[in-house]
């Protein structure tokens, strides 16, 4: 297993592993009319548009046999008007890769690009029903506000944590 930056051929294969780790992350969580709908080709354009924006940072998490099975990608939201931070966009996996430290180097990746850039705070919206959230707790997120969002006509929260120390994150790792 290894971590790369992405690059345009890899859009395909992100939108799969996108679209088919949001069946299984959000099973139970969102309506199955909408996950039902999540479509290959519309994730495939809208990976070919965040790679190619120089301002996203998107890394693949590849197997021995040279399949992407994870991706993660951060930047800056346009919604985020915070000097000198950033945001941790999404961060997926297939299922049959969680649990197993894939996910903990991508997130150090992305650390490390976000040390890169000078970033001193970073932010995550994640779903409060979404376990991932406790990962980010582990590393150090605090809750920095919360939210609501509708995905399919139901009313969700969504939580916004916030690292303050990319520095402790990076130890930790």
């Amino acid at each position: 297993m290894y971590i790369r930056k992405a690059c345009l051929e890899d859009a395909e294969s992100i939108a799969k592993v996108h679209v088919d780790s949001w069946k299984s992350t959000y099973k139970n969580i969102v309506s199955d009319e909408f996950l039902k709908n999540l479509s290959y080709d519309q994730r495939k354009n809208l990976w070919n548009r965040n790679i190619s924006d120089k301002e996203n940072y998107t890394f693949v998490a590849v197997n021995n046999e040279g399949e992407v099975v994870g991706f993660a990608d951060c930047g800056k939201r346009e919604s985020n008007n915070i000097d000198n931070s950033g945001d941790l966009k999404s961060i997926y996996l297939l299922e049959e890769y969680q649990g197993k430290g894939v996910g903990k180097q991508l997130f150090k990746q992305l650390f490390l690009q976000f040390e890169e850039l000078g970033y001193n705070r970073v932010f995550v919206e994640v779903l409060e029903d979404n376990k991932t959230r406790y990962f980010y707790e582990y590393y150090g997120a605090h809750l920095f506000k919360s939210d609501k969002i509708t995905i399919s006509g139901n009313e969700l929260n969504l939580l916004i944590y916030e690292w303050s120390n990319i520095g402790e994150v990076l130890s930790k790792l």
